[in-house]
């Protein structure tokens, strides 16, 4: 959980100054020239899930690149993707290979986002060890028109967020539970793709209706961690009320997107999302939370910078 700022500021993304939303939120975005239409870029797979399951890990690969896409108001269209896997002469490497593509297949047809292409890497191993399957998936979406380009950052205090999704004890595969045992274990998130499918729809339609001022998908590390980066190089902060225990904050339950609504089309988002508000963005520097059962208060510039140092400071360290 961090910046990729580090990687991505070593190429080019500015070709041609074509390029409308940076790398950095849910979905880097290129306008088409001679038009007022955009294209919306992302890459995505969590490989902890499809070494824990990979059908559903496959399946959540290409749910997580739509919800990117939607984030930035686009429709998603389509798929390549980068299959890397162990030995598929074993048999475990040849279940994983085939389950993942399997999950992925299905989640394509409901999500109606075709593979167009893509390329496969196999016998990544050492020591006879093998990766995690990882079948990375890149989509890309089109903004009909580029007033409905959205990003993930917070936009102006007063603002209602609004969660929605179910948020349920999902912690297999999780960052929280990496980060306290140092491996994945138990099973992971799941995922209904009827679900996902409305809910994209939804929340495409609420963009085009210019009810959306800021979203972005509920992801690694669960809702604490998507609602910190909603601020990272903003001026605003945050108060949320979560509803739910304070660890179901990092849970990673799938098809969850954080949104934030301008106080004059709040009535219209909740009748036509059904959501209710879980708190307001605000003009400090402070990100808090409130559960049932503590209160978390954090500075956002400390937050953001251990953020933006994280990877740079890694790759630096001689440890």
């Amino acid at each position: 959980i961090a910046s990729k700022r580090w990687v991505y500021d070593q190429y080019d993304h500015m070709v041609q100054t074509s390029t409308v939303v940076a790398p950095g939120s849910d979905a880097a975005v290129i306008r088409v020239r001679g038009t007022n239409k955009a294209l919306a870029m992302t890459t995505d797979c969590n490989s902890r899930f499809v070494y824990l399951d990979p059908y559903v890990g496959g399946q959540i690969a290409v749910a997580e690149a739509a919800r990117n896409i939607v984030a930035s108001g686009a429709t998603p269209l389509a798929i390549t993707d980068c299959l890397n896997f162990g030995n598929p002469d074993k048999p475990e490497g040849f279940w994983q290979l085939q389950q993942a593509t399997a999950g992925m297949a299905e989640a394509c047809r409901v999500l109606e986002t075709p593979v167009i292409g893509g390329n496969v890497s196999l016998y990544n191993e050492s020591a006879g060890q093998a990766v995690h399957p990882t079948p990375v998936v890149g989509m890309v979406g089109l903004h009909e028109q580029t007033e409905w380009i959205t990003t993930q950052y917070v936009k102006q205090a007063g603002d209602q967020i609004y969660l929605l999704g179910e948020t349920t004890a999902e912690f297999g595969g999780s960052e929280l539970q990496y980060m306290q045992f140092g491996k994945s274990f138990g099973r992971a998130p799941q995922i209904d793709l009827a679900v996902e499918h409305a809910r994209l729809q939804v929340l495409q339609q609420a963009v085009q209706a210019g009810e959306v001022n800021a979203m972005h998908d509920v992801s690694e590390g669960g809702l604490a961690i998507a609602l910190a980066e909603m601020t990272f190089g903003t001026n605003f902060g945050l108060t949320v009320q979560f509803d739910g225990p304070t660890l179901h904050l990092f849970s990673e339950s799938q098809s969850r997107f954080v949104v934030t609504v301008p106080q004059t089309h709040v009535a219209a988002f909740e009748q036509r999302t059904g959501a209710q508000s879980i708190g307001v963005v605000t003009n400090d520097e402070l990100l808090v939370i409130e559960t049932a059962e503590t209160r978390i208060e954090a500075d956002r510039s400390t937050l953001q910078g251990d953020w933006e140092g994280a990877i740079a400071c890694y790759m630096t360290s001689k440890d």
